[in-house]
């Protein structure tokens, strides 16, 4: 089961962290897309290729001390065609290093519209009768609020080729209460309801090492209170914790996300991670130096509280 996988890394690194890869022009340093723009333009080629760069050097350095990644479809779509063609080298060059890559698209659709997505970026798509892998992550993030006719479909496709997704629970944002945090008639929020959903989706895709499904659920590092209540009632269900670092959210108060062993949760960080460089003020061409010395920061950090 693929967090049996991710499981394993985690275990094997000692180290319960994803990077995000959201890169912004702004976050790459001078000294590799200056000479990209100078040759190809002021361009989306151009804009892609200084992206796929700054994305190696980073998979570089965190590759053997970090068990995943987690690009941000946005941040490529963003580039167009081209800057499609960027996340799908770095979900390649990422899993070649043996890295997890959670794809954060939060897909949201039902039946053959959301069987395409998870064909997409989790399954095959048929060419005449050939099957091929169009992106090739181990996990997507999707949006389940419309219910069962929008999951169905991506658990079929992740139990036929051992990937997972991770579900919309409790999000990080200041205004994630407006709607998650409304009791239903049933006297609970609606993000427990989510939860418990989760749960049940997940009882078809259970992992058979550490009995966590291959249905996680997103819960914030912005509210730790829910973070303890959600880890009690969803035992089978593994986390996927943003918010640490530039959002607010601390180690200790990520703590409860984690369960008895250790083990339940894999806790995000962005911009920390990418932008380590600037916040050091060290020579731009030691950003990755930078950004590994930032993710074994976060490992010691996580680690007092685990």
């Amino acid at each position: 089961m693929p967090f049996d996988r991710l499981i394993d890394s985690i275990i094997k690194m000692d180290n319960p962290t994803v990077a995000g890869l959201d890169p912004k022009l702004d976050y790459i340093p001078g000294y590799i897309k200056e000479p990209i723009f100078k040759e190809m333009g002021n361009t989306l080629e151009a804009a892609s290729e200084a992206i796929w760069q700054f994305n190696k050097g980073l998979i570089d350095a965190l590759y053997d001390i970090v068990p995943a990644v987690k690009p941000q479809c946005a941040y490529y779509e963003m580039y167009g065609w081209q800057g499609m063609k960027t996340l799908k080298r770095t979900i390649d060059y990422a899993s070649q290093k043996g890295m997890f890559v959670i794809t954060d698209g939060k897909r949201n659709d039902i039946g053959s519209t959301m069987e395409s997505y998870a064909c997409a970026h989790l399954g095959k798509t048929d060419i005449n009768g050939q099957a091929i892998e169009a992106f090739g992550a181990d996990a997507l993030t999707v949006n389940g609020y419309l219910g069962t006719d929008g999951i169905k479909p991506l658990i079929d496709i992740c139990n036929k080729e051992d990937k997972g997704i991770f579900v919309l629970v409790k999000t990080s944002n200041p205004s994630s209460g407006e709607l998650q945090d409304l009791k239903l008639q049933e006297n609970i929020s609606i993000y427990e309801k989510m939860g418990m959903l989760c749960e049940q989706w997940g009882s078809s895709i259970m992992g058979k090492k550490y009995n966590y499904s291959g249905v996680g659920a997103v819960v914030g590092a912005t509210y730790p209170e829910q973070l303890l209540e959600l880890r009690a009632k969803l035992p089978h269900t593994f986390f996927l914790v943003p918010g640490y670092g530039a959002q607010g959210g601390g180690a200790k108060g990520i703590a409860p996300a984690f369960d008895k062993d250790g083990i339940g949760a894999i806790v995000n960080s962005s911009r920390a991670i990418m932008c380590a460089y600037k916040k050091e003020n060290c020579d731009e061409k030691d950003y990755a130096g930078a950004a590994r010395r930032e993710a074994l920061r976060m490992q010691s950090d996580l680690r007092n509280f685990l």
